[in-house]
């Protein structure tokens, strides 16, 4: 299918909306988490994708699947209108905070999203379910999504227990994701790999997440974005699309690391077959907005580096907006 005029695919990262922004959200449900000039920018685009980083329950504890585990992320059920504000279109909950507070937390959060019209993809009540993608519009067109997490491996979906889409990507990719792109690829005009990998606080992508990326892109996605890092990486281009190897965080509550700036982060705008674009975003405690002034700076100059060490090269189109293109000769 020729690419559809004007089609923009956003993507987002981590969307934390637990601890103290889940506080927040049940004090004030009417409580702006996202700033206007966020909203209506994400409103803007034909279809949005986000990562879910918590739970969606008032049900559940602390999961003792996993042994010191130091972090619980849980949403009040009406933090899914965080993610309605922003016209989300897709939720992947494939990540290592969905199983926090237990099988019925996750049981809860696959309901209250598909109720708020934002199917949820990446994790389920047994395997088969978790790792089928989803379809959805795009405007005239159509976009598939595969979610995986590679960790934890304690919150894997089994044959009849409930979890996440799980797979060790650092070893390969598992049959299933092939198997499970090809059927996407017969139903969307576009497919999205969107995996969450690596470790937190890593500043760019690893030798196995370049090569699994590829590898992706082979069996059938035309763009890959990954998160999980919490600060976001450069990107690369390549014939087959996009690979943008780290989103970062999106909206969270987190401490902020002074060298590693994980309190900014990237809303990737992808134009199937066109031009890809960044925009910052500036993660205030428990609110985002556009980055600007010393924080679109810090931006700029961060994707000048990352991108470049791919092959990329960055043009500045605002004070915050961000056009990404192949290295020219010149620029080499």
């Amino acid at each position: 299918m020729a690419e559809p005029d004007g089609l923009t695919i956003g993507l987002l990262g981590d969307v934390m909306l637990g601890r103290k922004v889940a506080e927040r959200l049940e004090r004030d449900p009417d409580a702006e988490v996202w700033s206007s000039q966020v909203r209506e920018l994400c409103r803007a685009c034909d279809a949005l994708v986000v990562n879910l980083e918590c739970c969606v329950s008032a049900r559940g504890a602390p999961t003792s699947l996993i042994a010191d585990k130091p972090f619980f992320f849980r949403s009040p059920p009406s933090g899914v209108d965080a993610l309605r504000a922003i016209g989300a279109s897709l939720a992947s909950v494939a990540n290592n905070h969905t199983l926090d507070f237990g099988a019925d937390a996750l049981s809860d959060t696959l309901r209250h999203l598909q109720a708020a019209g934002v199917p949820p993809v990446g994790a389920g009540l047994d395997a088969e379910s978790a790792r089928r993608g989803a379809v959805v519009p795009a405007g005239s067109a159509r976009v598939g999504v595969l979610a995986v997490s590679d960790h934890p491996a304690e919150f894997a979906s089994g044959p009849a227990s409930p979890g996440i889409a799980h797979a060790d990507l650092s070893r390969g990719l598992p049959d299933w994701i092939g198997i499970e792109l090809a059927r996407l690829r017969s139903e969307a005009d576009y497919v999205l790999a969107f995996p969450h990998w690596g470790p937190n606080m890593s500043p760019r992508p690893s030798r196995w997440q370049r090569q699994r990326a590829k590898e992706l892109l082979a069996a059938g996605a035309d763009a890959v974005a990954g998160h999980s890092a919490h600060v976001f990486h450069g990107v690369e281009l390549t014939p087959q699309g996009p690979l943008l190897y780290d989103l970062g965080d999106a909206l969270d509550d987190y401490a902020i690391d002074p060298d590693l700036r994980n309190d900014l982060g990237v809303l990737a705008l992808w134009r199937p077959g066109g031009r890809l674009e960044l925009v910052g975003l500036h993660l205030d405690f428990c609110r985002t907005e556009l980055a600007a002034g010393e924080h679109a700076d810090w931006i700029a100059a961060r994707l000048e580096d990352a991108c470049g060490e791919l092959g990329t090269s960055v043009r500045r189109i605002e004070e915050g907006r961000f056009a990404i293109a192949a290295a020219t000769q010149a620029d080499v």
